[in-house]
């Protein structure tokens, strides 16, 4: 298990983590998603390998919230696949994790592809709706990569759009990217979602999604995915990621964001 951090684009503080999975091969080395998780689809595996994944890290999720009382809120969030959404049992898994695990169901988010909710997108409707109804929160992965009806988009029952980091890194150079960056917040704004950016590489883009209100943001800018041991010794560090904009004002006011600035209250 690798977690990479999210950060607060706000307070350029810690706001949590996204669980990856990494393969590593007695032979081959490190092995990535990408090579494995097709070969996991195709055979089955990727069920009991991402409940595998939904329990781990959502304990250690609960871990790390004891150990560390600033962040007593932290989010977990974990990918799922088209297959697993489609499975009958997924809600019912879900909460058994939950139960068994004592996250608090709102730290958890789950991912899901554009793709996975167009299949049938009436039948993923329902389907969302019920996980929601167990408190957790709902994201669509690598939005603007996929093929969603703007019509039902407004009817999925979600709580995020994750920018791809393909438009991200493009950005500083295609003013195409950058367009479509900006089209993907206004949607959002529209439709009261909040925006993760994946892949922020540098100052430049994270300043300029601060400047149109993203809330969450996370790339090597901020951190590689670590292990667990990793991830106690950044925290350890106490990263001073708001060095990073110190001479920019961002004003979320000014910026148009009218949107929820935290999930949680104390």
């Amino acid at each position: 298990m690798y977690y990479q951090p999210i950060v607060d684009l706000d307070s350029m503080r810690l706001y949590g983590f996204e669980a990856l999975v990494r393969w590593n091969h007695p032979q081959n080395g490190l092995i990535m998603p990408s090579d494995f998780i097709p070969l996991s689809e195709d055979t089955g595996l990727v069920i009991p390998m991402t409940l595998h994944i939904l329990r781990t890290s959502c304990e250690q999720a609960v871990a790390w919230q004891q150990r560390y009382p600033d962040l007593r809120y932290l989010t977990i969030s974990v990918n799922l696949s088209g297959k697993h959404f489609s499975d009958a049992s997924l809600v019912e898994q879900v909460g058994s994790i939950l139960n068994e695990t004592g996250i608090e169901p709102q730290c958890l988010k789950l991912e899901i592809t554009e793709s996975s909710t167009m299949e049938d997108a009436e039948k993923a409707i329902e389907k969302l709706k019920e996980i929601k109804r167990l408190g957790v929160k709902l994201s669509i992965d690598d939005f603007g990569t996929g093929y969603s009806s703007l019509s039902y988009l407004r009817r999925f029952p979600l709580d995020t759009l994750k920018i791809d980091r393909s438009f991200v890194s493009a950005m500083d150079e295609s003013p195409e990217s950058d367009e479509i960056v900006n089209t993907i917040m206004a949607l959002a704004n529209s439709i009261k979602l909040d925006v993760v950016a994946e892949g922020i590489e540098n100052v430049e883009q994270l300043k300029h999604l601060r400047h149109l209100g993203c809330e969450y943001g996370q790339g090597y800018l901020f951190s590689r995915p670590l292990t667990v041991s990793g991830v106690e010794a950044m925290i350890a560090d106490k990263p001073e990621w708001a060095d990073l904009v110190k001479d920019s004002v961002f004003n979320s006011e000014t910026a148009g964001n009218d949107y929820l600035q935290a999930e949680f209250t104390n």
